[in-house]
Protein backbone atom coordinates (compact mmCIF):
# COMPACT_ATOMS: atom_id res chain seq x y z
CA UNK A 1 0.00 0.00 0.00
CA UNK A 2 2.76 2.43 0.94
CA UNK A 3 4.63 1.79 -2.32
CA UNK A 4 1.42 2.31 -4.30
CA UNK A 5 0.82 5.68 -2.63
CA UNK A 6 4.40 6.78 -3.33
CA UNK A 7 4.05 5.94 -7.04
CA UNK A 8 0.54 7.31 -7.63
CA UNK A 9 0.37 10.56 -5.65
CA UNK A 10 2.77 12.56 -7.91
CA UNK A 11 0.38 11.95 -10.83
CA UNK A 12 -2.74 13.31 -9.08
CA UNK A 13 -4.04 16.81 -8.48
CA UNK A 14 -4.40 18.40 -5.07
CA UNK A 15 -7.79 16.92 -4.11
CA UNK A 16 -7.07 13.52 -5.60
CA UNK A 17 -3.81 13.22 -3.63
CA UNK A 18 -5.60 14.21 -0.43
CA UNK A 19 -8.41 11.69 -0.87
CA UNK A 20 -6.06 8.90 -1.99
CA UNK A 21 -3.84 9.43 1.06
CA UNK A 22 -6.91 9.48 3.32
CA UNK A 23 -8.21 6.23 1.81
CA UNK A 24 -4.79 4.60 2.32
CA UNK A 25 -4.62 5.75 5.94
CA UNK A 26 -8.07 4.32 6.62
CA UNK A 27 -7.14 1.03 4.99
CA UNK A 28 -3.99 0.69 7.13
CA UNK A 29 -5.97 1.18 10.33
CA UNK A 30 -4.31 2.35 13.55
CA UNK A 31 -1.10 4.25 12.81
CA UNK A 32 -1.97 4.53 9.12
CA UNK A 33 -1.85 8.33 9.14
CA UNK A 34 1.76 8.30 10.38
CA UNK A 35 2.77 5.73 7.73
CA UNK A 36 1.16 7.74 4.91
CA UNK A 37 2.81 10.92 6.20
CA UNK A 38 6.27 9.31 5.94
CA UNK A 39 5.64 7.92 2.44
CA UNK A 40 3.97 10.93 0.80
CA UNK A 41 5.35 13.87 2.78
CA UNK A 42 1.83 15.20 3.34
CA UNK A 43 0.87 16.84 6.64
CA UNK A 44 -1.32 15.19 9.26
CA UNK A 45 -3.99 17.90 8.93
CA UNK A 46 -4.26 17.36 5.18
CA UNK A 47 -4.75 13.61 5.61
CA UNK A 48 -7.33 14.15 8.37
CA UNK A 49 -9.13 16.64 6.13
CA UNK A 50 -9.29 14.00 3.38
CA UNK A 51 -10.67 11.43 5.82
CA UNK A 52 -13.38 13.89 6.82
CA UNK A 53 -14.32 14.53 3.19
CA UNK A 54 -14.60 10.77 2.57
CA UNK A 55 -16.80 10.27 5.59
CA UNK A 56 -19.01 13.27 4.76
CA UNK A 57 -19.25 12.33 1.05
CA UNK A 58 -18.32 15.85 -0.18
CA UNK A 59 -18.69 16.16 -3.96
CA UNK A 60 -17.37 19.02 -6.16
CA UNK A 61 -18.27 20.13 -9.64
CA UNK A 62 -16.56 18.15 -12.33
CA UNK A 63 -13.17 19.55 -13.18
CA UNK A 64 -12.73 21.46 -9.90
CA UNK A 65 -10.14 20.61 -7.23
CA UNK A 66 -11.49 23.09 -4.69
CA UNK A 67 -14.96 24.21 -3.67
CA UNK A 68 -16.32 27.34 -5.28
CA UNK A 69 -15.44 30.49 -3.33
CA UNK A 70 -12.33 29.03 -1.79
CA UNK A 71 -9.02 30.85 -1.75
CA UNK A 72 -8.14 34.52 -1.35
CA UNK A 73 -10.68 37.10 -2.48
CA UNK A 74 -9.89 39.20 -5.51
CA UNK A 75 -8.50 42.66 -4.95
CA UNK A 76 -11.51 44.28 -6.64
CA UNK A 77 -13.74 42.63 -3.99
CA UNK A 78 -11.60 43.93 -1.16
CA UNK A 79 -11.40 47.35 -2.82
CA UNK A 80 -14.62 47.92 -4.80
CA UNK A 81 -13.50 51.38 -5.95
CA UNK A 82 -10.26 50.12 -7.53
CA UNK A 83 -11.68 49.58 -11.03
CA UNK A 84 -13.49 52.92 -10.90
CA UNK A 85 -10.30 54.72 -9.91
CA UNK A 86 -8.32 53.02 -12.67
CA UNK A 87 -11.01 53.81 -15.23
CA UNK A 88 -11.10 57.46 -14.22
CA UNK A 89 -7.32 57.64 -14.39
CA UNK A 90 -6.86 56.23 -17.88
CA UNK A 91 -10.04 57.80 -19.22
CA UNK A 92 -9.10 61.29 -18.11
CA UNK A 93 -5.65 60.81 -19.62
CA UNK A 94 -7.20 59.58 -22.87
CA UNK A 95 -9.45 62.64 -23.06
CA UNK A 96 -6.49 64.93 -22.49
CA UNK A 97 -7.29 66.30 -19.03
CA UNK A 98 -4.24 68.44 -18.10
CA UNK A 99 -4.88 67.73 -14.40
CA UNK A 100 -4.37 64.01 -14.85
CA UNK A 101 -1.27 62.69 -13.00
CA UNK A 102 -0.22 60.82 -16.14
CA UNK A 103 -0.69 63.60 -18.70
CA UNK A 104 3.05 64.15 -19.15
CA UNK A 105 4.29 60.65 -18.34
CA UNK A 106 4.28 57.21 -19.91
CA UNK A 107 0.98 55.42 -19.33
CA UNK A 108 2.56 52.07 -18.43
CA UNK A 109 1.14 49.54 -15.97
CA UNK A 110 3.93 50.34 -13.49
CA UNK A 111 3.14 54.06 -13.63
CA UNK A 112 -0.56 53.35 -13.22
CA UNK A 113 0.12 51.04 -10.26
CA UNK A 114 2.27 53.71 -8.60
CA UNK A 115 -0.38 56.42 -9.00
CA UNK A 116 -3.13 54.10 -7.72
CA UNK A 117 -1.04 53.05 -4.71
CA UNK A 118 -0.34 56.69 -3.84
CA UNK A 119 -4.12 57.34 -4.05
CA UNK A 120 -4.90 54.64 -1.47
CA UNK A 121 -5.44 51.67 -3.77
CA UNK A 122 -2.41 49.37 -3.27
CA UNK A 123 -2.06 47.24 -6.38
CA UNK A 124 0.66 45.56 -8.45
CA UNK A 125 1.44 46.32 -12.09
CA UNK A 126 0.44 42.75 -13.01
CA UNK A 127 -3.06 43.24 -11.60
CA UNK A 128 -3.33 46.61 -13.35
CA UNK A 129 -2.68 44.89 -16.67
CA UNK A 130 -5.31 42.24 -15.94
CA UNK A 131 -7.90 44.86 -14.95
CA UNK A 132 -7.22 46.92 -18.07
CA UNK A 133 -7.74 43.89 -20.31
CA UNK A 134 -10.55 42.05 -18.53
CA UNK A 135 -12.57 44.75 -16.78
CA UNK A 136 -12.07 47.84 -18.95
CA UNK A 137 -11.41 46.33 -22.38
CA UNK A 138 -8.08 48.10 -23.02
CA UNK A 139 -5.31 46.78 -25.26
CA UNK A 140 -1.78 47.92 -26.09
CA UNK A 141 -2.13 49.66 -29.46
CA UNK A 142 0.13 51.67 -31.73
CA UNK A 143 -0.93 54.84 -33.53
CA UNK A 144 -3.28 54.27 -36.46
CA UNK A 145 -2.37 56.28 -39.56
CA UNK A 146 -5.90 57.03 -40.75
CA UNK A 147 -6.09 60.83 -40.65
CA UNK A 148 -5.70 61.86 -44.28
CA UNK A 149 -6.17 65.60 -43.97
CA UNK A 150 -8.17 67.46 -46.59
CA UNK A 151 -10.00 65.37 -49.13
CA UNK A 152 -11.05 66.30 -52.62
CA UNK A 153 -14.86 66.44 -52.88
CA UNK A 154 -14.67 64.10 -55.86
CA UNK A 155 -12.19 61.64 -54.33
CA UNK A 156 -14.56 58.69 -54.55
CA UNK A 157 -15.29 59.52 -58.18
CA UNK A 158 -11.53 59.72 -58.83
CA UNK A 159 -10.99 56.23 -57.46
CA UNK A 160 -13.90 54.89 -59.47
CA UNK A 161 -12.46 56.46 -62.60
CA UNK A 162 -9.00 55.00 -61.95
CA UNK A 163 -10.54 51.60 -61.29
CA UNK A 164 -12.45 51.76 -64.56
CA UNK A 165 -9.27 52.73 -66.44
CA UNK A 166 -7.44 49.74 -64.95
CA UNK A 167 -10.26 47.35 -65.84
CA UNK A 168 -10.53 48.70 -69.37
CA UNK A 169 -6.81 48.26 -70.01
CA UNK A 170 -6.74 44.77 -68.51
CA UNK A 171 -9.77 43.63 -70.51
CA UNK A 172 -8.14 44.75 -73.75
CA UNK A 173 -4.83 43.03 -72.93
CA UNK A 174 -2.90 46.25 -72.40
CA UNK A 175 -0.25 47.02 -69.77
CA UNK A 176 -1.13 48.28 -66.28
CA UNK A 177 1.73 49.31 -64.00
CA UNK A 178 1.93 50.61 -60.45
CA UNK A 179 5.08 52.62 -59.78
CA UNK A 180 6.66 54.28 -56.77
CA UNK A 181 9.97 54.95 -55.06
CA UNK A 182 10.83 53.01 -51.91
CA UNK A 183 12.51 54.74 -48.97
CA UNK A 184 16.19 55.37 -49.58
CA UNK A 185 18.48 53.16 -47.52
CA UNK A 186 21.89 53.78 -45.96
CA UNK A 187 24.58 51.34 -47.06
CA UNK A 188 26.89 50.03 -44.40
CA UNK A 189 26.85 48.29 -41.01
CA UNK A 190 23.75 50.11 -39.79
CA UNK A 191 20.79 48.84 -37.80
CA UNK A 192 17.99 47.31 -39.85
CA UNK A 193 14.42 47.12 -38.59
CA UNK A 194 13.03 43.73 -37.69
CA UNK A 195 14.55 40.57 -36.19
CA UNK A 196 16.21 37.55 -37.74
CA UNK A 197 17.09 34.12 -36.32
CA UNK A 198 20.66 34.08 -35.01
CA UNK A 199 22.54 31.94 -32.44
CA UNK A 200 21.58 32.84 -28.88
CA UNK A 201 23.63 35.75 -27.57
CA UNK A 202 25.22 36.42 -30.97
CA UNK A 203 23.27 39.20 -32.69
CA UNK A 204 24.66 40.90 -35.79
CA UNK A 205 26.75 43.83 -34.58
CA UNK A 206 26.11 47.19 -36.26
CA UNK A 207 27.14 50.79 -35.74
CA UNK A 208 25.70 52.53 -32.69
CA UNK A 209 24.75 55.66 -34.67
CA UNK A 210 23.65 56.43 -38.21
CA UNK A 211 23.89 60.21 -38.28
CA UNK A 212 23.34 61.87 -41.69
CA UNK A 213 26.60 62.02 -43.59
CA UNK A 214 26.89 62.90 -47.29
CA UNK A 215 29.85 60.52 -47.53
CA UNK A 216 27.68 57.51 -46.68
CA UNK A 217 26.38 55.89 -49.89
CA UNK A 218 22.65 55.50 -50.27
CA UNK A 219 20.49 53.15 -52.29
CA UNK A 220 17.44 54.54 -54.12
CA UNK A 221 15.07 51.66 -55.00
CA UNK A 222 12.45 52.54 -57.60
CA UNK A 223 9.85 49.89 -58.33
CA UNK A 224 7.55 48.93 -61.19
CA UNK A 225 4.77 46.45 -60.40
CA UNK A 226 2.90 44.64 -63.17
CA UNK A 227 -0.66 44.33 -61.86
CA UNK A 228 -1.71 41.62 -64.31
CA UNK A 229 1.37 39.39 -64.10
CA UNK A 230 2.05 39.96 -60.36
CA UNK A 231 5.69 40.68 -61.10
CA UNK A 232 7.97 43.41 -59.85
CA UNK A 233 10.91 45.23 -61.36
CA UNK A 234 13.15 47.29 -59.07
CA UNK A 235 16.00 49.51 -60.18
CA UNK A 236 18.42 50.39 -57.38
CA UNK A 237 19.97 53.78 -58.09
CA UNK A 238 22.96 55.40 -56.44
CA UNK A 239 22.63 59.08 -57.39
CA UNK A 240 19.27 60.81 -56.88
CA UNK A 241 15.60 59.95 -57.10
CA UNK A 242 14.48 62.18 -59.97
CA UNK A 243 11.90 62.05 -62.72
CA UNK A 244 14.65 61.02 -65.14
CA UNK A 245 15.51 58.07 -62.88
CA UNK A 246 11.84 57.05 -62.71
CA UNK A 247 11.49 57.21 -66.49
CA UNK A 248 14.73 55.27 -66.97
CA UNK A 249 13.36 52.51 -64.72
CA UNK A 250 10.24 52.33 -66.89
CA UNK A 251 12.41 52.30 -69.99
CA UNK A 252 14.48 49.38 -68.64
CA UNK A 253 11.36 47.49 -67.64
CA UNK A 254 9.92 47.84 -71.13
CA UNK A 255 13.13 46.79 -72.84
CA UNK A 256 13.81 43.76 -70.61
CA UNK A 257 10.34 42.62 -69.53
CA UNK A 258 7.43 44.49 -71.05
CA UNK A 259 8.36 44.18 -74.71
CA UNK A 260 8.64 40.40 -74.38
CA UNK A 261 5.57 39.96 -72.18
CA UNK A 262 3.31 42.32 -74.17
CA UNK A 263 4.52 42.32 -77.79
CA UNK A 264 1.14 43.51 -79.10
CA UNK A 265 0.59 46.22 -76.49
CA UNK A 266 -0.29 49.67 -77.78
CA UNK A 267 -1.26 51.42 -74.55
CA UNK A 268 0.36 51.71 -71.14
CA UNK A 269 -1.47 52.73 -67.98
CA UNK A 270 0.63 53.98 -65.07
CA UNK A 271 -0.81 54.38 -61.55
CA UNK A 272 1.36 56.60 -59.38
CA UNK A 273 1.29 58.80 -56.29
CA UNK A 274 0.40 62.44 -56.62
CA UNK A 275 3.76 63.61 -55.26
CA UNK A 276 7.42 62.71 -55.47
CA UNK A 277 9.53 62.40 -58.59
CA UNK A 278 6.52 61.12 -60.55
CA UNK A 279 4.08 63.71 -59.21
CA UNK A 280 1.50 65.42 -61.39
CA UNK A 281 3.19 68.82 -60.97
CA UNK A 282 6.64 67.68 -62.14
CA UNK A 283 7.40 69.13 -65.55
CA UNK A 284 10.44 66.93 -66.03
CA UNK A 285 8.29 63.86 -65.39
CA UNK A 286 5.94 64.85 -68.20
CA UNK A 287 8.84 65.55 -70.56
CA UNK A 288 10.44 62.21 -69.73
CA UNK A 289 7.13 60.44 -70.38
CA UNK A 290 7.02 62.14 -73.78
CA UNK A 291 10.46 60.77 -74.55
CA UNK A 292 9.40 57.30 -73.45
CA UNK A 293 6.25 57.48 -75.59
CA UNK A 294 8.30 58.53 -78.61
CA UNK A 295 10.80 55.72 -78.13
CA UNK A 296 8.32 52.92 -77.50
CA UNK A 297 5.39 54.07 -79.62
CA UNK A 298 3.02 53.46 -76.70
CA UNK A 299 0.10 55.67 -75.78
CA UNK A 300 0.83 56.36 -72.13
CA UNK A 301 -1.92 57.18 -69.65
CA UNK A 302 -0.96 58.29 -66.15
CA UNK A 303 -3.47 58.10 -63.30
CA UNK A 304 -2.35 59.89 -60.15
CA UNK A 305 -3.95 58.80 -56.90
CA UNK A 306 -5.59 61.59 -54.87
CA UNK A 307 -3.41 63.28 -52.22
CA UNK A 308 -2.80 61.37 -48.96
CA UNK A 309 -3.82 58.04 -50.50
CA UNK A 310 -0.42 56.64 -51.45
CA UNK A 311 -1.03 53.52 -49.35
CA UNK A 312 -3.73 52.52 -51.83
CA UNK A 313 -1.11 52.19 -54.54
CA UNK A 314 -0.80 48.49 -55.45
CA UNK A 315 2.97 48.49 -55.35
CA UNK A 316 2.99 49.48 -51.68
CA UNK A 317 1.30 46.37 -50.29
CA UNK A 318 2.06 43.88 -53.05
CA UNK A 319 5.76 44.52 -53.65
CA UNK A 320 7.40 46.90 -51.18
CA UNK A 321 5.88 45.25 -48.11
CA UNK A 322 7.25 41.87 -49.22
CA UNK A 323 10.68 43.39 -49.83
CA UNK A 324 10.71 44.94 -46.34
CA UNK A 325 9.88 41.60 -44.76
CA UNK A 326 12.52 39.80 -46.81
CA UNK A 327 15.39 42.01 -45.65
CA UNK A 328 14.23 42.50 -42.05
CA UNK A 329 17.06 42.46 -39.54
CA UNK A 330 19.75 42.39 -42.24
CA UNK A 331 22.16 45.31 -42.55
CA UNK A 332 22.33 46.58 -46.13
CA UNK A 333 26.08 46.73 -46.53
CA UNK A 334 26.37 47.19 -50.31
CA UNK A 335 24.42 47.68 -53.52
CA UNK A 336 24.90 44.00 -54.34
CA UNK A 337 23.26 43.00 -51.05
CA UNK A 338 20.29 45.28 -51.75
CA UNK A 339 19.85 43.93 -55.28
CA UNK A 340 20.11 40.29 -54.18
CA UNK A 341 17.67 40.70 -51.30
CA UNK A 342 15.12 42.45 -53.50
CA UNK A 343 15.55 39.95 -56.33
CA UNK A 344 15.02 36.98 -54.01
CA UNK A 345 11.70 38.30 -52.67
CA UNK A 346 8.75 35.95 -53.18
CA UNK A 347 5.28 35.49 -51.70
CA UNK A 348 2.76 32.69 -51.39
CA UNK A 349 0.70 34.35 -54.15
CA UNK A 350 3.49 33.85 -56.69
CA UNK A 351 5.23 37.24 -56.70
CA UNK A 352 8.44 37.37 -58.74
CA UNK A 353 10.86 40.28 -58.59
CA UNK A 354 13.70 41.28 -60.87
CA UNK A 355 16.21 43.75 -59.45
CA UNK A 356 19.24 45.44 -60.95
CA UNK A 357 21.74 48.14 -60.11
CA UNK A 358 21.51 51.43 -62.01
CA UNK A 359 24.90 53.15 -62.02
CA UNK A 360 23.73 56.18 -63.97
CA UNK A 361 23.77 59.76 -62.70
CA UNK A 362 20.60 61.80 -62.43
CA UNK A 363 21.34 65.41 -61.46
CA UNK A 364 18.76 67.48 -59.68
CA UNK A 365 17.64 71.00 -60.48
CA UNK A 366 16.96 70.47 -64.19
CA UNK A 367 14.60 73.25 -65.24
CA UNK A 368 11.95 72.69 -67.90
CA UNK A 369 10.59 75.82 -69.53
CA UNK A 370 6.99 76.33 -70.56
CA UNK A 371 7.98 76.12 -74.20
CA UNK A 372 9.69 72.77 -73.66
CA UNK A 373 6.66 71.49 -71.78
CA UNK A 374 4.33 72.71 -74.52
CA UNK A 375 6.23 70.58 -77.02
CA UNK A 376 5.09 67.41 -75.21
CA UNK A 377 1.63 66.34 -76.47
CA UNK A 378 -0.36 66.18 -73.23
CA UNK A 379 -4.08 65.79 -72.89
CA UNK A 380 -5.83 66.07 -69.52
CA UNK A 381 -8.68 63.69 -68.90
CA UNK A 382 -12.00 65.44 -68.47
CA UNK A 383 -12.93 63.41 -65.43
CA UNK A 384 -13.49 64.30 -61.73
CA UNK A 385 -10.47 66.09 -60.35
CA UNK A 386 -8.53 65.59 -63.61
CA UNK A 387 -6.50 62.84 -62.04
CA UNK A 388 -4.90 61.67 -65.29
CA UNK A 389 -2.80 63.02 -68.11
CA UNK A 390 -1.72 61.29 -71.28
CA UNK A 391 0.31 62.11 -74.41
CA UNK A 392 -1.85 62.75 -77.47
CA UNK A 393 -1.17 61.86 -81.08
CA UNK A 394 -3.47 64.22 -83.09
CA UNK A 395 -3.57 61.85 -86.05
CA UNK A 396 0.21 61.56 -86.38
CA UNK A 397 2.63 58.97 -85.10
CA UNK A 398 4.19 59.73 -81.74
CA UNK A 399 7.55 60.63 -83.23
CA UNK A 400 5.98 62.79 -85.94
CA UNK A 401 3.81 64.66 -83.45
CA UNK A 402 6.77 65.53 -81.22
CA UNK A 403 8.87 66.57 -84.21
CA UNK A 404 6.03 68.71 -85.53
CA UNK A 405 5.72 70.63 -82.29
CA UNK A 406 9.43 71.25 -81.92
CA UNK A 407 9.70 72.28 -85.55
CA UNK A 408 6.86 74.77 -85.17
CA UNK A 409 8.25 76.06 -81.87
CA UNK A 410 11.75 76.73 -83.23
CA UNK A 411 11.03 77.93 -86.75
CA UNK A 412 7.49 79.27 -86.67
CA UNK A 413 6.78 77.58 -90.01
CA UNK A 414 4.54 74.58 -90.75
CA UNK A 415 6.18 71.18 -90.65
CA UNK A 416 6.43 69.45 -94.01
CA UNK A 417 8.28 66.32 -92.99
CA UNK A 418 5.12 64.19 -93.04
CA UNK A 419 4.91 64.58 -96.82
CA UNK A 420 8.43 63.21 -97.16
CA UNK A 421 10.16 66.45 -98.26
CA UNK A 422 12.45 66.28 -95.26
CA UNK A 423 13.88 62.78 -95.25
CA UNK A 424 16.33 63.52 -92.45
CA UNK A 425 13.57 64.57 -90.04
CA UNK A 426 11.08 61.82 -90.83
CA UNK A 427 13.50 58.90 -90.90
CA UNK A 428 16.82 59.29 -89.14
CA UNK A 429 15.65 61.43 -86.21
CA UNK A 430 12.37 59.62 -85.71
CA UNK A 431 14.00 56.21 -85.71
CA UNK A 432 17.39 56.58 -84.13
CA UNK A 433 18.24 59.99 -82.68
CA UNK A 434 14.95 61.18 -81.20
CA UNK A 435 15.07 62.28 -77.56
CA UNK A 436 18.59 61.08 -76.91
CA UNK A 437 20.57 63.12 -74.41
CA UNK A 438 23.86 63.07 -76.30
CA UNK A 439 24.81 66.10 -78.33
CA UNK A 440 24.71 65.40 -82.07
CA UNK A 441 26.14 67.84 -84.58
CA UNK A 442 24.08 68.30 -87.74
CA UNK A 443 24.85 70.10 -90.98
CA UNK A 444 22.06 69.16 -93.36
CA UNK A 445 18.96 71.32 -93.68
CA UNK A 446 15.27 70.53 -93.48
CA UNK A 447 12.30 71.88 -95.46
CA UNK A 448 12.15 75.06 -93.35
CA UNK A 449 15.55 76.10 -94.68
CA UNK A 450 17.35 76.25 -91.33
CA UNK A 451 20.27 74.22 -90.03
CA UNK A 452 19.70 71.24 -87.78
CA UNK A 453 20.55 72.13 -84.18
CA UNK A 454 22.02 69.85 -81.57
CA UNK A 455 19.69 67.60 -79.63
CA UNK A 456 18.56 69.51 -76.58
CA UNK A 457 18.38 68.10 -73.09
CA UNK A 458 14.58 68.27 -72.96
CA UNK A 459 13.89 67.17 -76.50
CA UNK A 460 14.93 67.39 -80.13
CA UNK A 461 14.54 70.67 -81.96
CA UNK A 462 14.06 70.77 -85.75
CA UNK A 463 14.37 74.27 -87.22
Amino acid sequence: MTELLADVTPLLDERQRRLTAAAGARALGRGGIAVVMRQTGMSRNTIKRGIGELEAGVELQRGRARAAGAGRKRQIENDPKLVEALDALVDRDSRGDPESPLWWTCKSTRQLAKVLSDAGHPVSHVLVGELLREELGFRLQANAKVMEGKQHPDRDAQFRYINEQVRRHLRSGQVVLSIDAKKKELLGPYKALGREWEPKGQPVKVASHDFPDPKIPRAYPYGVYDVKANEGFVSVGRDHETAAFAAETLRRWWAKVGLLAYPKAKRLLICADAGGSNGYTRRLWKVELGRLAAETGLKITVCHLPPSTSKWNKIEHRLFSAVSMNWRGRPLTSYEVVVELIGSTTTSTGLKVHAEHDTGTYPTGIAVTKKELAAVPLKPHNEPGRVSRRPRSQGLSWGEEILRRWHLLRSGTPWSCVSGRCAWCSSRVARSLMWRRTSVSARSRCAAGSSRPKLMQAGVAIV
